[in-house]
């Protein structure tokens, strides 16, 4: 806003305003910026596809398509504007039911994506680093984590620390929010505490030495407990006012890779897992326009998602079977189809009553900002549409349904639909 007023004919600061106006879900004003940007800057290409963006909130899907489409034809030199065209463009035809052309559109977004940056090298190190994670796990014995409890003291704070994960798309913003709308639940949305404080400094991916499981097993009583004091410092500075919650449960599917590194610093953590359909996962993940990283390149190729569903999943399930800690599998699908049975079946697990907010978490997630790709679904009533996505799109996943079958299996989901 600051920088819209110093510099009013700035279009690019007016068109971040309507995005960030947009992203909290102020339609009307988001309107109002962008209409202003355009009278003053009628060709701006990036304008333009933020009024596209906001014609599709505004449920008017032709004049969002029709000028989506003007925008690709148009072949702007900003790529952020051709990936994001093609990925709205996509957006809009699966909503109309053209599923052919709206994964021809995201091979077309992927492909500018490709052309901004290294991408091969981007998976080679992923590869790396979930070969070294890989090895790491292989060393654990069933009693590892157990024993990593039994040797920690008892934890001095006075609330429940909780991990809400499972691959991305998999339902942890819905899980979150119904969980967070109970008042002695605090739920912190994909916050950067674990990150830099705990796994940045015991993992890093490009680290010239892998973390050994020697290395994690022996970490001092003094260095746990300064890497917990720092994780908690960094963790409550968002948290406005401070908070008197007796479970702090912090969603952050990403982080399910470092697990073990979590169950490390603290024993105690609950742990809940959000599950869905594989095939509808990587559907989900495909059509998510999300800011290039050494993770999100894989989810440029159905083939690589594939990988990267497969390389975290049996991260999980390594784990759950090791056993020694607390969790809890909650399906997205049983969400969906019983909210108040999963929702309390969830906050049962966290050793908390059921309370009437839940049922109605919509109304206070409008209140929040989220970080999550589907902030806007997530304000409005649960609706099915999602479950069993991937059948409009099973042609393309057919080479990779021999290698899901296993996953589709072990978490109770039809292998041929």
């Amino acid at each position: 806003e600051r920088a819209a007023q110093a510099d009013t004919t700035s279009a690019l600061a007016q068109t971040n305003l309507a995005l960030w106006h947009e992203k909290d879900r102020q339609l009307d004003q988001a309107w109002e910026v962008i209409q202003t940007c355009l009278a003053a800057h009628p060709a701006d290409a990036f304008a333009q596809y933020v009024k596209a963006l906001l014609l599709h909130r505004k449920g008017l899907n032709t004049e969002a398509e029709n000028l989506a489409r003007d925008l690709i034809q148009r072949d702007p030199p900003d790529a952020n504007v051709r990936i994001s065209s093609r990925h709205l463009l996509a957006e809009l035809l699966d909503d109309a039911g053209q599923y052919a052309e709206a994964l021809q559109q995201l091979w077309a977004a992927k492909d500018q994506v490709r052309r901004t940056a290294n991408v091969a090298q981007m998976e080679r190190d992923y590869d790396r680093a979930d070969a070294r994670r890989r090895e790491l796990l292989a060393a654990f014995t069933p009693g590892t984590i157990a024993r990593w409890r039994q040797e920690a003291p008892a934890a001095r704070e006075s609330f429940q620390l909780a991990f809400l994960g499972g691959h991305p798309r998999s339902g942890t913003t819905l899980l979150e929010q119904i969980l967070g709308a109970h008042p002695d639940i605090r739920a912190f949305d994909e916050p950067e505490a674990f990150a830099t404080q705990i796994w940045g400094q015991l993992a890093p991916m490009n680290a010239p030495q892998p973390l050994s499981f020697r290395d994690l097993n022996s970490l001092s009583p003094a260095r746990r407990e300064e890497m917990r004091r720092r994780y908690l410092k960094s963790l409550f500075r968002e948290v406005h006012g401070g908070s008197t919650a007796k479970v702090m449960l912090v969603k952050n599917p990403s982080a399910t890779m470092a697990l073990h590194l979590w169950l490390r610093i603290f024993p105690e953590l609950k742990v809940i897992i959000a599950i869905r359909d594989p095939r509808d996962v990587l559907i989900s993940c495909l059509f998510q326009n999300l800011a290039l990283t050494t993770t999100n390149a894989n989810f440029l190729s159905l083939e690589r998602a594939v990988k990267h569903y497969t390389d975290l999943m049996d991260g999980w399930l390594r784990l759950r079977d090791l056993g020694g800690f607390d969790w809890i599998q909650v399906r997205y699908r049983d969400v969906v189809r019983g909210l108040e049975s999963e929702g309390q079946r969830a906050t049962d697990f966290l050793k908390m009553p059921w309370h009437e907010a839940q049922a109605k978490f919509q109304e206070s997630a409008r209140q929040k900002f989220l970080h999550s790709p589907t902030y806007q679904d997530v304000t409005k009533p649960v609706q099915a549409q999602s479950v069993d996505r991937w059948k409009n799109y099973a042609e393309a996943l057919q080479p990779f349904q021999a290698r899901l079958a296993s996953y589709c299996r072990e978490f109770g989901f039809a292998e041929h639909g």
